[in-house]
């Protein structure tokens, strides 16, 4: 599996692009390591600092190692989630190990960033590796930061593996101690000032200056520190360091000749620059006297006071490009020195509870149907949420499809909604061929009711009829419908022609809940008024299949009012005999019940009730005893605890048909498709 680290921080200039350098070296030799942006500012304009992590590794494009951009994030939130889990997971399929670099801070400081930081992290099921400047904060203050960041960061499902304290004073590099579990590192990076130094090129440009003299070459290098020279010569001389960019005004020319002097001098500090500041041109015997010590120091010179030029090129940010030879060398040493890599190797590589998002899961399951691409039946062409379904799943390249309807009104109707609809098969549901087809099937499966193909043609107009017919006949391999039909309408034709597969006596449904940080799979909540002990046990076992189908892990309760021998009466006699059943028909499957809710999904009330049962505290599928209680429930839980309820699942049939709420989404329509997709995926492979 692969390794994922995602560094993110809680502001600008905390230094993450010097863990993202020392991560990106020293994950190379676990394997291919590929570098990910899942937030750039733009699609147009490269962004630099994935440019620099681009050359620490081979084989991996630009395009295919950044998610979406600021605009995106803010125009769509969903939308552009989706997207950055896609890209992401289809650049972890050709990596061993990923270094996410998060978000930059580019605009007004905003706690949701941090958060939307941390969700991107929980949904694609990276380790977090939090870094935090120390620089201007007393050292109490940082960890308490640090502190209430992990604890926002637990509570958003993000796992922080380990945390950087940057930019931290020489002599505190031990002080850094927070409240933490005990089992989450910190690691603590020196101020080094050349990694927060813009280069002479960066100031040149901000302040929109000239060129007086200089060699070009030189202003890539940094302006290490700054001083304004308004003393006199011998006491600006004695303030002099290296690297150095030295502010003067443009009409004293004894101080640009000691300073080019002192430049030259062995004796004297190299200086990076000399900026003059009020406009005055400089004499031209001076300057055949500055360039008569041979120099290539970068002179440049601004119509702007004193003030202005040093406000202004104090808080140019420096940016990190492959032309930054000298910082990316420093910050690559720095992390080395100060980051054990073998310990945060071991740190990613350790096991932990995972975590399922809503998000995780549903780019997983479009993952899953993308792999193996199955025809799925669209029978409700004239609704506009099927059309935008339908354009979002050609697009992601998740399923086939068929939509039935007039070809000619559906085109211009996607058309009309700006809509590429040019990869789906489009059937008219008054096509004569097929008609008369379905019509000689549907009356030879039902010639014991005395149904004739005459009788049985009008009846294969209806949409659902048609549907289900290119389902049996191998025409498409599942459908959706319900959008704008009933339960009952879309699902009658099931039993009459897909009919129950072998061994199960009843057709079911399953909910699957997508909680905030996993999947719990809900039956029957759509279909079962009130099944036997017989049925109940069908259910479950159905549901388990189900659950096992899409990844869920089936740990099966069979929930009543009553836990384990604590109570009595017809119900829990009832739910009791469905639990003796499903041991004897799938003696496999965890199962436990009679047994409620809180003791099935909460530990510590399964330690009182239960103590003794692998499932009570860790249920995965709830078999409810009844469809009111199940509809009741999942209506519960779906709108007080923001739970994401997908389906009905219908389950128990030979193929898979599905049925859509008539208030469903276009995101619920992609969802429910995929699922079918997936659904026939499973049945193919156990025939």
């Amino acid at each position: 599996m692969v390794q994922s680290v995602y560094v993110t921080s809680l502001e600008a200039d905390s230094g993450k692009s010097t863990v993202a350098i020392g991560l990106m070296e020293g994950l190379a030799g676990q394997g291919r390591v590929a570098p990910f942006r899942p937030v750039v500012a733009s699609h147009t304009e490269p962004d630099t600092v994935l440019e620099v992590l681009l050359e620490q590794t081979s084989g991996f494009s630009y395009e295919e190692c950044i998610g979406v951009t600021y605009d995106e994030v803010h125009t769509d939130p969903e939308t552009a989630h989706t997207r950055i889990i896609e890209r992401y997971r289809r650049l972890a399929g050709r990596a061993d190990s990923v270094v996410v670099l998060g978000s930059d801070y580019t605009g007004p400081a905003d706690t949701s960033e941090f958060d939307l930081n941390v969700d991107v992290a929980a949904n694609i099921g990276a380790a977090i590796v939090l870094v935090v400047s120390a620089l201007g904060r007393e050292v109490a203050e940082t960890n308490r930061t640090i502190e209430l960041a992990v604890a926002d960061a637990t509570r958003r499902h993000g796992r922080v593996a380990g945390l950087v304290v940057n930019r931290v004073a020489p002599d505190h590099l031990d002080a850094y101690t927070p409240s933490l579990d005990g089992s989450t590192p910190v690691w603590t990076l020196p101020e080094v000032t050349l990694l927060a130094s813009p280069t002479v090129g960066e100031i040149l440009t901000e302040l929109g200056a000239e060129v007086v003299s200089g060699d070009p070459e030189l202003f890539a290098r940094e302006a290490e520190s700054m001083l304004v020279a308004g003393m006199n010569v011998p006491h600006v001389l004695e303030r002099l360091r290296e690297g150095q960019l030295v502010i003067s005004a443009s009409d004293r020319q004894e101080m640009l000749v000691a300073l080019v002097a002192a430049h030259a001098a062995e004796s004297f500090p190299s200086l990076s620059g000399v900026v003059l500041y009020g406009g005055y041109e400089t004499p031209e015997v001076v300057e055949r006297l500055v360039g008569g010590f041979g120099q290539h120091l970068p002179v440049l010179a601004t119509p702007r006071d004193s003030f202005a030029t040093a406000s202004i090129a104090s808080r140019v940010r420096p940016a990190l490009t492959t032309a930054s030879r000298r910082k990316i060398e420093v910050a690559s040493q720095t992390f080395r020195t100060h980051v054990p890599i073998d310990q945060l190797q071991a740190l990613l590589a350790t096991d932990h509870a995972p975590v399922v998002t809503p998000l995780m899961f549903e780019a997983e399951l479009l993952e899953r149907a993308r792999t193996d691409r199955k025809r799925i039946v669209l029978p409700e062409g004239e609704d506009d949420r099927i059309l935008k379904a339908a354009a979002l799943l050609l697009e992601r390249d998740v399923a086939d499809l068929t939509i039935l309807g007039e070809e000619a009104s559906i085109l211009a109707r996607a058309a009309e909604l700006g809509l590429d609809l040019s990869g789906a098969q489009v059937l008219s549901l008054h096509d004569p061929e097929l008609l008369d087809r379905f019509a000689d099937e549907y009356a030879h499966m039902r010639s014991h009711k005395g149904m004739t193909p005459e009788q049985a043609r009008p009846l294969m107009e209806d949409c659902s009829y048609f549907g289900t017919m290119m389902v049996h006949l191998g025409l498409a391999d599942g459908m959706v419908s319900g959008a704008t039909h009933t339960t009952a309408h879309t699902i009658r034709p099931s039993f009459e022609i897909i009919r129950t597969q072998p061994g199960t006596s009843i057709v079911s449904s399953v909910f699957l809940m997508l909680m905030s940080d996993r999947v719990l799979v809900f039956g029957d909540c759509a279909v079962n008024p009130a099944p036997t002990a017989e049925q109940l046990a069908d259910i479950a076992i159905s549901s388990a299949q189900t659950a096992a189908g899409f990844g869920v892990e089936p740990r099966v309760a069979m929930l009543s009012y009553s836990t384990g021998s604590s109570g009595s009466g017809a119900d829990v006699d009832r739910v009791r005999e469905a639990t003796r059943l499903v041991r004897e028909r799938a003696p496999q499957l965890a199962v436990e019940g009679p047994i409620q809710y809180d003791a099935a999904v909460d530990p510590t009330v399964a330690l009182a009730k239960l103590p003794d049962s692998d499932v009570a505290g860790r249920a995965t599928v709830l078999i409810f005893p009844d469809l009111n209680t199940g509809n009741n429930t999942y209506k519960a839980v779906q709108r007080s605890a923001g739970a994401v309820a997908v389906g009905p699942v219908l389950q128990g049939l030979n193929k898979p048909v599905n049925d859509l709420s008539r208030g469903a989404l276009v995101h619920d329509i992609v969802n429910t498709v995929a699922i079918t997709a997936v659904q026939a995926q499973v049945l193919a492979a156990g025939a």
